[in-house]
């Protein structure tokens, strides 16, 4: 699937963070099986040379930024400056529990958390002293590929932390639940954040996970019906201020659910990935 995307012009290939359900948690069956991100992406990176790897998100309170600078760094190195790392700050009790992790306070644990990502990044001789994250002065190498570093994006809906991603980030990341209208919202808030920091607004990614649902059926949601439905659906997005959309299949329930047939799941997904190529 990484190198008929590539074959079709595909901008990025995105995957997503979950450690594991809680039992009696009643998630979608999107959840209920998934590859690690990264691991998944460093194998779509031995296969591909040009097409974007990124994750959206990975949960930062669940390992030390240090660890997810060399993960994050390692990655870009091998896919010759490739990698877009969007970060969270996670939901799952579960997983904080599983993790020994605390999301609170929420604001200021990812303020720190991107400085010290971009201080190991970027430094020669890197070091941070925080209220909640400590690097004594060290060297981290090699350097990713990429000047400065992977872009750094945020998710988030709350205002406080669209403001956060147009004062710290590269860019906004939607998730799977929001609407065009909550996306197009948390654009404005986003870019008047940026511009209100001196920072260049049109500079900012705006990047929708957007959830497909392909064929004959009643779904008011942009990206659904037919194919010609979706391919305009997915213009109300960028009229909406959006930078990139990816294509997010696993609601299909012959692609994404934890008992679907590999072989079943694969022919449906190349159908809507061809169907929907931004070449064809």
């Amino acid at each position: 699937m990484a190198q008929r995307a590539e074959e079709l012009g595909y901008h990025g290939l995105w995957t997503f963070q979950r450690l594991l359900v809680a039992e009696g948690d009643q998630l979608d069956p999107v959840y209920r099986s998934v590859l690690d991100p990264l691991v998944t992406l460093g194998y779509a990176a031995a296969l591909t040379s040009r097409i974007r790897l990124g994750v959206a998100v990975i949960n930062l309170p669940y390992l030390s930024p240090a660890y997810l600078a060399k993960q994050a760094g390692t990655l870009d190195v091998l896919s010759r400056g490739r990698h877009d790392l969007a970060l969270g700050t996670g939901w799952s009790a579960a997983e904080f529990a599983a993790t020994g992790s605390d999301p609170a306070p929420r604001g200021r644990r990812t303020e720190e958390y991107v400085a010290v990502l971009r201080t190991l990044f970027t430094e020669d001789v890197a070091s941070f002293d925080g209220d909640l994250y400590t690097v004594p002065p060290s060297r981290m190498a090699p350097k990713p590929a990429a000047p400065g570093g992977p872009p750094i994006l945020l998710g988030g809906s709350a205002d406080s932390a669209l403001r956060r991603a147009g004062r710290i980030a590269d860019g906004w990341v939607s998730r799977s639940a929001a609407g065009l209208d909550d996306v197009r919202r948390g654009t404005q808030i986003v870019r008047r954040a940026a511009e209100e920091s001196g920072r260049d607004p049109d500079e900012l990614r705006i990047v929708v996970r957007g959830v497909v649902v392909a064929g004959d059926r009643d779904d008011a949601r942009p990206l659904s019906g037919r194919f010609e439905q979706i391919r305009a659906g997915a213009e109300l997005y960028a009229e909406a201020g959006v930078t990139e959309l990816f294509y997010d299949l696993n609601w299909d329930p012959v692609i994404g659910g934890p008992d679907a047939d590999p072989a079943a799941g694969f022919e449906r997904a190349l159908e809507i990935l061809e169907a929907l190529a931004p070449s064809s």
